[in-house]
């Protein structure tokens, strides 16, 4: 996983992440709307980069550990969310250093995306739930592949690099593009049953001047970006 490779850029991706429109005001409140009452679960936040989502479970009265995988970005969150909660620096590609059936929830925000194997990170996370616990998780939304990439093969898995601004700072990301029929196969083959998948609207509250100006015309309520799932350990 690249997620060291975050290090360069952590700041100022913590900074863009904590108030853009696509995470602060679409990917993480859904996250948090699909993750329900959290309270009194034990939940793992999974490439919890400088915490944000971390703490708006903690906020919900989750009982939250993190861990990431670029100790610059552990480094913020720890600075977020204090000494209490627990913080490691750890590659879901490789085994979790926590013990079976510890969580209720783990959290996958923007994460599986960046790994070209699945089966070996979904069968950590699977391990460490409590039977019948939950992956709440978000990628990228295949069909935006679709459309960025109309002479690709978008059923085959494969591995794609875009330029990104973070707070002014560029960068280059590299992740690997699924097919929606891939990742349900995935799942199934890991323990888990998919009990939602969701497209949302941005939050109601997001800032007028953010909204693309079709949503914010009321021409339309959303737009493709990421694809949320809820699945449930079997």
């Amino acid at each position: 996983m690249q997620a060291d490779h975050y290090d360069a850029f952590a700041d100022s991706y913590g900074t863009e992440n904590d108030s853009s429109l696509l995470n602060a005001y679409y990917e993480r409140p859904a996250m948090v709307r699909l993750a329900g009452d959290v309270t009194g679960r034990r939940i793992l936040d999974a490439g919890c980069g400088t915490g944000p989502l971390a703490a708006e479970l903690l906020a919900r009265g989750a009982v939250v550990t993190g861990f990431d995988g670029s100790p610059a970005m552990i480094a913020l969150a720890r600075r977020r969310l204090g000494d209490d909660v627990p913080l490691h620096v750890a590659d879901l590609a490789e085994p979790l250093p926590f013990a079976d059936d510890t969580f209720d929830d783990v959290t996958a925000s923007l994460v599986l995306h960046y790994l070209e194997d699945w089966s070996g990170p979904l069968a950590e996370i699977r391990r460490v739930l409590k039977p019948g616990g939950r992956l709440i998780l978000s990628v990228n939304h295949p069909f935006v592949h679709a459309f960025s990439y109309p002479d690709e093969d978008n059923f085959a898995t494969r591995q794609y690099a875009e330029d990104f601004e973070f707070d002014g700072e560029p960068a280059v990301l590299t992740f690997w593009h699924r097919s929606l029929s891939t990742m349900s196969q995935e799942f199934s083959a890991a323990g888990f049953r998919i009990a939602v998948i969701d497209e949302p609207a941005p939050s109601p509250d997001t800032p007028a001047e953010l909204l693309t100006p079709r949503i914010a015309s009321g021409e339309r309520t959303r737009f493709f970006c990421f694809l949320f799932f809820v699945l449930e350990a079997a």
